[in-house]
């Protein structure tokens, strides 16, 4: 009876003891490098700061681009997936962008207004993503580099039910995955 209990406690006390040890190991060598990586770096003199300002500012061009590629949307009209000039406008913009960021890969989503089936409106969104992605191809961007997918009228930017709403919400978007 004794020996059972003593086990008991071992098992009570060493378990967790393990457990923390070895949790807690990971932890510590990771603020250990951060440490060390910290230490070892040194005050910046002037001139080293001077030649930091042109790669921040280069650093805010690049990050500005790559927003407008990603939050500037192309639109539809009603129950069509031909692109119209403004379309083609932002498109070329786009297949600019992705040429000086070779290996970036894209998503491009297709949506819809919520007239019409579920059905319908998916393969409609279909329509309009691989209308977009061939224009870019056309446009010299490698195929492989382009994802499309539908969404239908699933995730409408604007709630509304009129045309103005509509209207928002027949689009082509544009993630980097």
């Amino acid at each position: 009876m004794r020996k059972k209990l003593w086990i008991s406690l071992a098992l009570l006390f060493v378990i967790p003891g393990l457990l923390f040890t070895v949790s807690c190991a990971q932890k510590e060598i990771t603020e250990t490098e951060e440490a060390v990586v910290t230490e070892t770096k040194e005050e910046p003199t002037e001139a080293k700061v001077e030649e930091e300002k042109p790669v921040a500012e280069d650093d805010r061009g690049i990050l500005a681009a790559r927003n407008m590629f990603l939050n500037e949307d192309i639109y539809f009209e009603f129950d069509k997936s031909s692109l119209d000039s403004v379309a083609q406008d932002v498109l070329t913009r786009k297949a600019d962008w992705m040429r000086d960021n070779p290996d970036v890969a894209v998503s491009i989503e297709g949506h819809c207004d919520e007239r019409g089936t579920n059905e319908y409106n998916l393969a409609l969104g279909d329509r309009r993503a691989e209308s977009a992605k061939a224009f870019l191809v056309d446009l010299g961007i490698e195929a492989y580099r382009i994802s499309t997918v539908s969404y239908g009228e699933e995730r409408p930017v604007d709630a509304g039910h009129n045309e103005e709403a509509w209207a928002k919400n027949r689009r082509g978007h544009f993630l980097i995955p």
